[in-house]
């Protein structure tokens, strides 16, 4: 890779794949004498490279590990950055180790919530939450399920969506990184955790990226120690002075965001597969499908989206992973 060469001034390395996600980008792991870089080739009429650098530029700038860039060519998508290692948060999460790791990770979102400087990013709002959303339909229900929706069932599922939506407009807006979670976060032997993936920030509700890392897609846990957990955050919140908020109304805001998530991950990891035929995000559906009912279950203004949704799944019987799960439901 030429680009690569010319960062490191013509000197001799090695190239090989270090990871890949669910967007257009890809990552090279490059060995350059006793250290090793991260490429990323982020194609640019598919990706914004010029987000991904200003995003973690205001990252770096309230002290927290996003990776260092080196060269940046912005014409081609390429850049050449710090390598924070391999150690992802995911593999690492057991009963023991994640009360510490959480901690990390609470504190980098405290100090991101806080300090970060959202200007001029995006707003997510109802502009944003509903079509979101609204990927379920298509992608879920009628490619997945292959049960299409009715008018009547439909408008069963737009009151569920604009209930999440309101709810989340009612939030108050802080720096969101937008996908805050166990893949994205890595363990450093310094400034622990790591963070990547920042590409997507936005102006967000305060207690979305909380959801995305308590209700994670990838592992679950206990409900009494996910409880413990938001209220320890909402708690320092407050000590901070970041929000004033109640426990209850608290634990709404994040509920009610954390199903907008997973709705929406319902149609994205579909999507994935029927139409970029990426398979393997089909595996964690069940964990994703258990959130979203428990969730909707618990509020009585959902109840009938809870129960189209039930009987949909019972329908089709995908409670039954289509693939053996890849990864643990911690316990």
């Amino acid at each position: 890779m030429e680009f690569v060469r010319a960062g490191l001034h013509g000197r001799e390395f090695t190239l090989g794949p270090a990871s890949a996600d669910a967007s257009f980008r890809s990552y090279w792991r490059i060995a350059h004498a006793d250290r090793t870089l991260i490429a990323m080739d982020a194609p640019p009429a598919q990706e914004d490279t010029r987000a991904w650098l200003e995003v973690g530029k205001r990252l770096r700038a309230v002290g927290l590990h996003a990776p260092e860039v080196f060269v940046a060519d912005l014409d081609q998508g390429f850049v050449l950055m710090e390598d924070l290692g391999t150690r992802t948060y995911l593999p690492e999460l057991d009963d023991a180790s994640a009360d510490a790791l959480y901690t990390d990770a609470f504190n980098a979102l405290l100090i991101m919530q806080r300090d970060a400087d959202a200007t001029d990013l995006p707003v997510f709002d109802v502009t944003r939450t509903i079509p979101e959303m609204q990927l379920l339909e298509p992608w879920f229900f009628d490619a997945h399920l292959r049960l299409p929706l009715d008018n009547r069932q439909r408008e069963v599922v737009e009151r569920a969506f604009r209930l999440i939506a309101d709810c989340a407009d009612q939030q108050p807006r802080r720096f969101m990184h937008r996908d805050y979670h166990s893949r994205n976060l890595l363990i450093t032997e310094h400034n622990s955790p790591g963070i990547i993936d920042f590409q997507g920030a936005m102006l967000g509700p305060i207690a979305y990226d909380l959801a995305s890392l308590l209700r994670d897609c990838y592992i679950a846990w206990p409900s009494e120690r996910v409880d413990a957990w938001i209220e320890q955050y909402r708690q320092r919140l407050v000590a901070a002075r970041v929000v004033d908020v109640d426990a209850r109304r608290f634990r709404r805001w994040f509920d009610l965001i954390g199903l907008q998530r997973h709705i929406k991950v319902l149609g994205i990891f579909c999507r994935l597969w029927y139409r970029d035929g990426k398979p393997g995000y089909l595996a964690d559906l069940p964990r994703v499908l258990d959130y979203v009912l428990g969730v909707a279950r618990s509020y009585s203004e959902l109840v009938d989206f809870a129960m189209l949704l039930e009987r949909a799944v019972a329908a089709r019987d995908i409670r039954v992973p289509i693939a053996d799960s890849r990864l643990p439901i911690a316990g």
